[in-house]
């Protein structure tokens, strides 16, 4: 794995908060915000404009319909403009057919570093915001995203900054493309970086797989990620767990008191399915129960 250079800094620019004007997405905007005032960014938030099951119940009826749609999307969205007043900010309302075709094309359009939004339910994304939507935003964007999920409290966001940072990685060069995210928010906020691996649990009275890691060796790689002069402006400590992964990553977050957990996940072109198939069960098991937002960041 190569070593993250010192001053290799992410830069966000153009945040996007995706809503459904729903309570969790309610929840979601002030990460959005306050990840947005670090930084200098712009929010834009984004609401798609599905079509409505009284659309096709009388043709006539179309146009009153889709006025009160549009009417009670700009009265909620006035809302969420309110809740960004201090922070660069644009409102989008866009008619489609489903929420990816609509955040697809924006994303097209607009150099989009992030993507904010909250879910429902511990039953994982696929019923999570907007129905299947988040699942598919989840999977195929090759924009991070941060989630916030239905484990996450109000207010959990400590008054706009981030206390400690977990940065759970597989030592592999997709969690190594999620390093500088980890990095930077923890050095943005002078948090503690917890850098978390997880080993597979030890069988008694059988020896290790070969190539499994020893405590110690994985311990050393961890700390190889990071620059030495990052922990000038941030603490690190660095984790070693047995287990099965998105356990011990939720427990890691409960015992360091994480404000934030940062996930490396394969991209869309890896050929290893079984592999991603695996990896994002354990990130829909940590973003589903997670008591902070989760970052995820495509490798």
């Amino acid at each position: 794995m190569s070593l993250v250079q010192a001053n290799h800094r992410i830069s966000l620019k153009n945040i996007l908060f995706l809503t459904d004007f729903s309570e969790p997405s309610a929840a979601a905007l002030p990460f959005a915000t306050m990840i947005a005032r670090a930084y200098g960014a712009k929010v834009t938030a984004l609401h798609a404009l599905l079509p409505s099951v009284y659309e096709y119940m009388a043709a006539e009826s179309q146009p009153i319909v889709r006025d009160d749609q549009e009417d009670l999307a700009k009265s909620e969205m006035d809302r969420v403009e309110a809740a960004l007043a201090g922070v660069p900010r644009e409102t989008i309302i866009e008619r489609g057919l489903n929420v990816w075709e609509v955040l697809s094309r924006i994303l097209s359009e607009r150099e989009i570093d992030l993507i904010a939004l909250g879910t429902h339910g511990r039953t994982g994304l696929k019923k999570a915001l907007l129905g299947s939507a988040a699942e598919e935003v989840f999977r195929r964007t090759s924009v991070p995203v941060l989630t916030i999920g239905p484990g996450v409290q109000s207010g959990a966001h400590n008054g706009g900054r981030l206390h400690c940072v977990l940065f759970a990685s597989a030592l592999d060069a997709v969690s190594t493309a999620a390093v500088p995210y980890a990095i930077s928010l923890a050095q943005e906020n002078q948090s503690r970086l917890v850098l978390l691996h997880v080993l597979p649990a030890p069988k008694p009275g059988k020896q290790p797989k070969p190539g499994v890691l020893s405590v110690a060796e994985a311990a050393h790689q961890l700390e190889e990620l990071v620059p030495k002069d990052a922990d000038l402006w941030c603490r690190l400590v660095p984790e070693v767990q047995h287990g099965e992964p998105g356990a011990q990553i939720l427990a890691m977050a409960d015992r360091c008191g994480a404000d934030l957990i940062v996930l490396g996940v394969h991209g869309l072109d890896t050929a290893a399915a079984l592999a991603t198939r695996v990896e994002r069960a354990t990130a829909y098991n940590v973003v589903a129960h997670a008591p902070c937002p989760v970052l995820t960041v495509r490798g």
